[in-house]
């Protein structure tokens, strides 16, 4: 446990380092250059390395593409075999590498020259052969490893990424990238159904239950019957949202033998809505609170839908 310890401290001092360079130059005013170069590109930003700096590296692009920067992983070793042809003019050239000596960069920094792409560096050592041919050093701090050899990649590789992270979200604020952005690219999974919205949920038209205040119960019977939500939107004259009658109204107005009545005299008034951009998360947070299994969806109160918590359990929010 004392050595699990020591390697959570060792890359804590590490980052710590980082974050005390990126408050003075150079590592500053190389980052704003790197953020001004990456932002203005028309093409993606193809990030390379190798070995634990090339895992590092088709992160940092993962994390770039996933947040609204087009980018693409290019492995250093596969480069000179063909694999540099998906860089093209358009492009900025991320290279990651400790040590700035790694001899595929070679063929990167020549191959980035003949296409004029700005090269940009990410190494621990600003005078290596790497830092001196790019466009843009990132002289990450040297930091010492937790591994008791000084071999494996622990403190450095953490810092790398963390840079890397720091470009992305730097880019996320600029760029203006929204919840709905992040939805838009991640439509499967876990978090493509968090950042749901009930707009795509909601059933609409001929789907929502609705009957007039004026009506009577025994319409409003028929209209919960045709529909699949258990209870009617009652609307007023001018069509807009008034109240709700449920399946729990109507075996209450059936006891009190009151099946002649009118649906606004049985109906609650100002049902639970929400607009049509609520997260669906936030939606099934509302209906646990109120105990509820709808929602009407609504723009003021004009109603655009309706939604129930079967549809919202069904894309898997929780």
């Amino acid at each position: 446990m004392t050595s699990a310890r020591d390697t959570i401290r060792i890359e804590r001092d590490a980052l710590a380092a980082l974050e005390e360079a990126l408050e003075h130059t150079p590592l500053r005013e190389a980052f704003g250059q790197a953020f001004d170069a990456i932002l203005a590109a028309r093409g993606r930003v193809i990030v390379t390395g190798i070995g634990k700096s090339g895992i590092v590296a088709r992160k940092v692009a993962a994390t770039l593409m996933s947040t609204g920067s087009p980018a693409a992983y290019l492995h250093l070793g596969e480069a000179s075999h063909g694999d540099l042809g998906i860089i093209t003019r358009d492009d900025v050239v991320l290279a990651i590498s400790w040590s700035g000596e790694t001899p595929e960069l070679a063929e990167i920094v020549h191959h980035a020259r003949r296409l004029g792409v700005i090269l940009i560096v990410m190494t621990s050592r600003g005078d290596s052969a790497a830092g001196q041919a790019a466009d843009i050093c990132l002289p990450v701090p040297a930091v010492r490893e937790a591994c008791p050899h000084q071999l494996a990649p622990t403190a450095s590789t953490t810092v790398q990424a963390a840079l890397g992270d720091a470009l992305a979200v730097a880019l996320i604020h600029r760029r203006g990238f929204s919840l709905g952005d992040f939805h838009r690219l991640h439509p499967g999974g876990r978090l493509g159904a968090r950042l749901a919205t009930v707009a795509q949920l909601m059933g609409t038209g001929e789907a929502i239950p609705i009957i007039a205040a004026q009506a009577t119960l025994a319409e409003a019977t028929v209209e919960m019957s045709r529909k699949r939500y258990g209870c009617t939107a009652v609307v007023d004259g001018a069509g807009l949202l008034v109240g709700i009658f449920t399946d729990g109204d109507l075996r209450r107005s059936f006891a009190a033998g009151r099946m002649d009545a009118l649906v606004k005299e049985q109906m609650t008034p100002q049902p639970l809505s929400v607009p049509p951009q609520t997260l669906v998360s936030d939606a099934l947070r509302l209906m646990n609170d109120h105990a509820v299994t709808t929602l009407f969806v609504c723009d003021g109160t004009v109603l655009l839908g309706i939604v129930h918590l079967h549809d919202v359990l069904r894309v898997g929010t929780g």
